[in-house]
């Protein structure tokens, strides 16, 4: 069975050389006056861009590819950074502003010791696993009870956005242990190197291209399987999937799960790039702005979440520097620009004009039938 096309496939290999080996090699091996030179300062954005890319990949297997609309994504992907971030909190060691070996929101609270629950962040690959487990866990269990009681639709839409801004008032008080409102800061050190250097900056950004490509490989090949056609089918009609007796929450549920731990994994790459976790990135908008990123860039596509991804997110450095009082205007006007015209995103308008194009010219070669009056008899 063919998984990818060849234009795809040579697209893929594109992608990995010049993600992974060229733009890395620029930074790397260039003089800074130089015009090939990539900045730390790029490497650094494009780090950031691929692991929303990877969020909005996990959105449309989903929404794309299941039909399951979650406003919830973005609590798996908190979840995902806030356990790396608790590594990271505790390599800073006693480098913090009051020198303890506690995180220094700890010590601001009157903390005696680490919680219990923060001992195994010590370890890099328990960290790393649980960027993974802890979203797909809580995507289990809330998939489980929802799937189980045959909630879909917009009502499963609201039930995400409600458990996501429920944890967002949960996590923002300081109770819970996590740095309540301002969260987890300050990082020093990752894997014994130092975070703010270039090179350390590189090989998050490598990371992250090598997460979105493997990623992108996954998915395709779940979505080329057996699994993958049931998969659809459900988003098509989930009812005939029942008829014909396939058990459909079980589906759904693995593909919660699964996605779950795509944007968990994600946000644990996007903490130490950008340098902070706190509860705002549980905040609603930020789920309905993943949307916004998968539609305009084309669902069901799975390239398309990575182009809209990057170009709304492009578009957001630009416009908050600019505008920045009309960010959120020119995101919606965006959004209801792509849902009247561009119902396929980005990667469907060169066929839709294709299809414009053609459609014109059927009318141009069509015969013009003139029509001759008819003569009067005479009498």
């Amino acid at each position: 069975m063919r998984i990818y096309s060849k234009n795809e496939f040579v697209g893929l290999i594109i992608f990995a050389v010049l993600a992974i080996l060229v733009l890395p090699g620029l930074n790397a091996y260039t003089s800074e006056g130089s015009l090939l030179h990539v900045s730390n300062f790029s490497i650094n954005l494009w780090g950031k861009y691929l692991t929303l890319a990877t969020l909005a990949v996990s959105v449309d297997l989903l929404w794309g590819y299941t039909g399951l609309l979650s406003l919830g994504q973005s609590l798996f992907f908190s979840l995902g950074g806030y356990a790396f971030g608790m590594h990271l909190m505790l390599l800073i060691g006693k480098l913090g502003q009051y020198k303890s070996n506690l995180p220094d929101f700890m010590v601001f609270l009157g903390y005696q010791k680490l919680p219990a629950l923060w001992e195994p962040f010590y370890n890099f690959w328990f960290a790393s696993a649980a960027a993974m487990w802890a979203p797909g866990l809580v995507a289990l269990c809330l998939g489980f009870l929802t799937f189980r009681s045959r909630i879909k639709g917009v009502y499963f839409s609201i039930l995400t956005q409600a458990v996501t801004y429920a944890a967002y008032i949960l996590f923002l008080t300081n109770d819970v242990g996590f740095g309540g409102n301002n969260g987890l800061t300050d990082y020093k050190f990752v894997l014994g190197h130092d975070i703010r250097l270039g090179e350390t900056q590189r090989g998050l950004y490598i990371a992250s291209a090598i997460l979105l490509l493997l990623t992108y490989m996954g998915c395709r090949w779940l979505i080329s399987t057996k699994f993958g056609k049931v998969q659809r089918a459900i988003r098509d009609s989930e009812t005939r999937v029942l008829f014909s007796g396939y058990a459909a929450a079980n589906y759904k549920l693995f593909v919660f799960v699964i996605s779950a731990m795509i944007a968990g994994l994600a946000g644990a790459l996007y903490v130490p790039q950008v340098g902070i976790i706190n509860p705002g990135e549980m905040a609603p908008e930020k789920s309905l702005e993943v949307i916004v990123w998968v539609a305009v860039g084309g669902r069901a596509t799975l390239f398309g979440p990575i182009i809209g991804a990057i170009f709304v997110n492009a578009l957001k450095s630009w416009a908050t520097r600019a505008y920045p009082d009309y960010w959120l205007i020119i995101l919606g006007g965006l959004f209801i620009v792509v849902v009247l015209f561009m119902p396929k995103g980005i990667v469907g308008l060169p066929a839709q004009i294709k299809a414009l194009l053609t459609r014109r010219k059927e009318e141009e070669d069509e015969p013009v039938v003139t029509i001759t009056p008819v003569e009067e008899a005479k009498p």
